[in-house]
């Protein structure tokens, strides 16, 4: 189940020293053109020498109809590579206009971790329609693999390792990986770093790196040059946890075993890579309240996703809008209070989102915990103090220079420093509040944050103004 890989580098010396990693304009135009003008030939040509990613990038971009135009311009020359790295939504378009043949020599082409996550898009009949058309091996370990839990271990691993027996030498190995490759070039994984040694039960009990094997002659024993402590993984963990490893030991690779302790397969750090960008487009989209694939969806997809986040916000400005309610005869009396209210709320807003950034992104990297929690707290009622009376003073003496009345000055100083202060306060512990309540901090905490900042915002600023102007 793999697929030769479209690399196209440059030789050295013919091409502009500085590389890129992605499309021109130019580029795009030429074949964007040449779809419109249905110039197969030069579609092909333009598109063949591209990597899969960058085709990838291409498909993306262009409109749904010159979506089928190029891949019928591709035709068998389709790198089944190219959906892995596509967008959901339009992976799903794709897959549904080519038939079942189509998806089938997909999923063989891919390696076992990207022929899961396909598969996954597909309803239980085209999943079983296409389980059944595929080589047994291969349905094995993909029905396996669609066992387990979403986003899990299981579901990243690839299938493809190579193992060894303890009593193997650095020859044998070799030779082994030598044959197997020869009689069937897709038993091996197209790339590995690290090859596992089992014991008879086929439990990992070491690992060796390539890069030291290939150091060593061929008559040192496997198991005298292994690692014996490796980070091993539970196809129940969570892929986040995955990726937060990967991070703090600088991991390449690292086995995967079943509920047994048998090797089930191997994790490797491109994978990894692509978990972290998702994690990170998810809590990012999450925070603003858009979905994760808004950028492809539909126009009214994106309208529902939308409409229920922003009612919340509507409701939670109402909330808001009742406490000015409480100071409508304050505010009828003085007309200043109604130029400047709207700066201490804002302020406060934004002073939140600075701490609930930090605080998430801590939270997502596991950088804040239950250890230093307490110490970050603290940082961030500092930062607010300090920040809150720098701007209470600036704020202060400008309304005062601007309405004339010292009196104003104070009260908008005085609730600048109140609201930051609990903005800073909300903004750290809110996510921490709704990560000990297994709630994704990324989702709720903006609305929260932001509901406090104005409610304490308006209520203190009308509510001294009421106090020592009226």
């Amino acid at each position: 189940m793999n697929t030769t890989e479209n690399q196209n580098v440059s030789e050295l010396g013919n091409e502009d020293p500085q590389l890129s990693f992605e499309l021109d304009t130019e580029q795009v135009d030429a074949i964007v053109e040449a779809l419109d003008g249905d110039d197969v030939e030069l579609v092909r040509s333009l598109c063949l020498s591209l990597h899969y990613a960058d085709l990838a990038d291409l498909i993306e971009w262009v409109e749904s109809a010159q979506r089928i135009r190029l891949l019928e311009a591709l035709g068998e020359d389709f790198d089944a590579e190219i959906l892995s790295e596509l967008d959901d939504n339009v992976r799903e378009e794709i897959i549904e206009y080519w038939d079942l043949e189509n998806i089938v020599q997909a999923v063989s082409d891919l390696d076992s971790d990207d022929a899961v996550d396909l598969i996954t898009d597909l309803d239980e009949d085209e999943q079983r329609q296409v389980l059944d058309a595929i080589a047994p091996e291969d349905r094995t370990l993909i029905e396996e693999s669609l066992n387990y839990p979403e986003d899990s271990a299981g579901r990243l691993m690839q299938r493809e390792v190579v193992t060894v027996p303890e009593f193997w030498n650095v020859g044998e190995t070799i030779d082994f990986m030598r044959e197997t490759a020869e009689e069937d070039p897709n038993a091996l994984p197209d790339s590995f770093y690290d090859i596992y040694v089992v014991d008879p039960s086929h439990k990992p009990v070491g690992a060796v790196a390539l890069s030291r094997m290939l150091r060593e002659r061929r008559q040192v024993q496997m198991v005298s040059i292994m690692w014996s402590v490796m980070h091993v993984l539970p196809v129940t963990a969570d892929q986040e946890d995955v990726a937060h490893l990967f991070r703090q030991r600088d991991l390449v690779s690292a086995p995967v075993v079943d509920t047994a302790g048998r090797l089930v397969g191997a994790i490797t750090v491109d994978d990894v890579v692509d978990v972290i960008d998702d994690e990170h487009e998810e809590d990012m989209m999450l925070l603003a309240g858009v979905g994760e694939d808004d950028l492809y969806d539909a126009a009214i997809d994106t309208m529902r996703s939308r409409f229920s986040w922003l009612f919340v916000n509507l409701l939670t400005a109402v909330l808001a809008s009742l406490v000015i309610g409480l100071f409508a005869a304050t505010i009828e009396q003085l007309v200043a209070l109604a130029v400047l209210m709207p700066i201490v709320a804002s302020m406060g807003g934004n002073a939140g989102t600075q701490s609930l950034t930090v605080a998430v992104r801590g939270l997502a990297t596991k950088e804040l915990n239950p250890t230093n929690a307490r110490r970050v707290i603290i940082k961030e009622l500092i930062v607010g103090i300090v920040n809150g009376c720098l701007f209470g003073v600036i704020t202060g003496v400008v309304s005062w220079y601007w309405f004339g009345d010292m009196t104003i000055g104070i009260v908008i100083a005085v609730a600048m420093v109140l609201n930051m202060i609990v903005a800073s306060l909300v903004g750290t512990g809110i996510p921490i509040l709704l990560e000990r309540a297994n709630i994704d901090p990324a989702i709720a905490s903006s609305v929260f944050v932001t509901t406090v900042t104005d409610i304490v915002g308006f209520f203190a600023f009308l509510g001294l103004a009421a106090w020592f102007l009226m």
